[in-house]
């Protein structure tokens, strides 16, 4: 099933601020929230459809891509925020409702600042992905191997020795965060603070994994299959949400960033979605007319060159271009034609040429020429 554009889940323009991104993700969010709709698969797929929307269109390189490339940009075949689970959503977006809890600031709840669970995320890693012009053109999946930061295999990434080690913090009862009411001449007043104890963790540890030294992480390598749509261009950047580096205490994975590297065809140029291939051809077959095969991105194609074709004519190939990104259309391969002069002769050769040469049909006539390059380019862009 196709995804909805994400300014239409939001219900916002595609030139929106970005204050009305988050309100609009506000209200849905409050709409559709889980506690509000309990047993509800309806509405919590909604919910999430909302965020994977915010998580986009608030970043605005992500936005950026989206607005350029469409989904592809950011979310093909798993990129961008289509794998968010509930947890994800809280620990990422839970600051805009105001609260450590997305329903507690409407219902009297405090002030997340300065307080709340303080939820760790990982650094994203970039990578560069080499592809050839016929894996662009067709898109293609890339399995490749990354080192990055794993949780710990003995501690399972909580950071702890062992399990008696590892415990809700007594001080905050695994909140992160302590209330503290105080008198003043207007009343009781309440504050909210980062847990000193367990630093807004939840939990403390007693004693540290001797193998990550209490970081809960380690170097690991890990090969994750990437599905690249076909159309990608040079130094386009794709995201996969959470295959980053692993985060602290089981927080949030960061992002991988793939950044799209292309590979120099031997004998075809790319130009935008066209594709552009030079051929050469001899007098002789330039003023009788010739067949001849080319290559394309799908293989081998014969041509027809028409008797009497002039250097500089272009022929095309409908279709046999690259694919717009996210898109069913498709440029075309131009093929230039050049008539090559030979740089020597021979004595025969020679001959046979002075006397083509004092022929009135081999004197190059203007006036009935075909037009020119320039012109024929000019005319087939239009």
């Amino acid at each position: 099933m196709a995804k909805r554009d994400y300014y239409d889940i939001l219900g916002v323009s595609k030139s929106a601020e970005a204050s009305e991104i988050k309100s609009a993700y506000r209200k849905l969010a409050i709409k559709y929230h889980p506690d509000k709709n309990p047993d509800d698969k309806e509405a919590e797929e909604k919910f999430k459809e909302a965020a994977e929307a915010y998580e986009i269109l608030s970043n605005p390189e992500k936005r950026q891509r989206y607005d350029q490339f469409g989904h592809a940009g950011n979310s093909a075949s798993g990129f961008g925020g289509g794998g968010m689970n509930m947890e994800d959503i809280f620990s990422q977006f839970g600051d805009i409702f105001g609260g450590g809890h997305p329903f507690e600031s409407f219902f009297g709840g405090g002030s997340r600042s300065g307080g709340g669970r303080r939820v760790q995320r990982g650094t994203n890693l970039r990578i560069k992905v080499k592809l050839t012009l016929e894996e662009i053109a067709k898109g293609v999946e890339k399995k490749v191997k990354v080192n990055k930061q794993v949780q710990c295999h003995t501690c399972g990434g909580t950071g702890a020795k062992d399990k008696s080690s590892y415990h809700t913090c007594k001080t905050c009862g695994g909140a992160g965060s302590v209330r503290r009411v105080t008198n003043t001449i207007l009343g009781q007043m309440q504050t909210t603070s980062t847990c000193p104890t367990c630093n807004g963790e939840g939990v403390e540890i007693t004693s540290k994994c001797t193998t990550c030294r209490g970081e809960g992480l380690e170097r690991g390598e890990e090969t994750i299959a990437i599905n690249i749509p076909a159309g990608v261009s040079e130094g386009m950047q794709l995201s996969m949400s959470g295959k980053g580096n692993a985060a602290p205490r089981g927080g949030i994975p960061g992002d991988l960033i793939i950044l799209i590297e292309e590979i120099p065809h031997e004998t075809l140029k790319r130009d935008g979605i066209n594709v552009i291939y030079d051929l050469y051809i001899n007098f002789a077959d330039a003023a009788l007319g010739t067949s001849v095969e080319i290559p394309t991105i799908d293989g081998k194609a014969k041509i027809k060159i028409d008797p009497g074709t002039q250097g500089g004519k272009i022929l095309r190939l409908k279709g046999k271009g690259v694919p717009e990104v996210n898109s069913y259309h498709k440029g075309d391969q131009l093929v230039y034609v050049n008539v090559w002069t030979p740089k020597a002769v021979s004595p025969e050769e020679r001959s046979v040429l002075e006397k083509l040469k004092a022929s009135a049909n081999f004197k190059p006539q203007p006036g009935k020429s075909e037009k020119s390059f320039f012109e024929r380019i000019k005319e087939y862009f239009e």
